[in-house]
This record gives C-alpha cells, structure tokens and sequence, in this order.
C-alpha cells in the first residue's frame, strides 16, 4: 500500500510563492506517476500537474509558466512549487499515485490535501 502526505499549504498574498512537498511512503517512483490536483469550494477536482515514471511532466494550461512539478528520488518525494499565486489558486491540494501502468488493477493513492489560500 501508498501512503502519501503532502505539507507547505498556507496562506500568501498575490503573487507570492509556495512550495508543496507529497512525500510517499517508499521508493515508488519507479513504478508510479504522480499527479497534484487540487479542488477549489463548490468546483470539480482538476488536474495541476503530473510527473511520471520517466520524469515527463505536464500541466494545465492554467498553471503554465508558473508551477513546476519535481521530484527527490532519494527524499522520496514530490513537489509543486507555485509563484505568482493568484487568488484563483486557492484550493485543496492534492497528491495521487498512479501504479496502474505496472499494476494494471492497482487504485489510486491519495494523500489527505493540504490548503493554499491566496488572499491579500
């Protein structure tokens, strides 16, 4: 079984930065893909980024250019470093872990969100 646990939400005014860090519960990146999601009050969940087994990352649109995806293979870990927050940001932030390319009949792991709120 995954355990994920992310941590660095907080509240920060427009424009400012964030770093998120989801850290797992063993060397999983070999095997699983990583996404961060987030869910704003009252909106669906949407994708933020992914980075997978092969370190290839994508975002959506709407953070491009200002949230990076990462990973510390030795710290077990992945991170979303988000700058020029906006106060649409502001959500509960969410990592998965998707084994499902190696495990055909493995769930999805998720971690319990952290919160970002961006407000002046």
């Amino acid at each position: 079984q995954v355990r994920l646990v992310e941590s660095g939400g907080g509240l920060v005014q427009p424009g400012g930065s964030l770093r998120l860090s989801c850290a797992a519960s063993g060397d999983i990146f070999s095997r699983y893909a990583i996404s961060w999601y987030r869910q704003a009050p009252g909106k669906q969940r949407e994708l933020v980024a992914r980075i997978t087994t092969g370190a290839w990352t994508n975002y959506a649109d709407f953070v491009k250019g200002r949230f990076t995806i990462s990973r510390d293979n030795a710290k077990n870990t992945v991170y979303l470093q988000m700058n020029s927050l906006k106060p649409e940001d502001t959500a509960v932030y969410s990592c998965n872990a998707d084994g499902r390319l190696y495990y055909p009949s493995s769930p999805l792991y998720w971690g319990q969100g952290t919160q970002v709120t961006v407000s002046s």
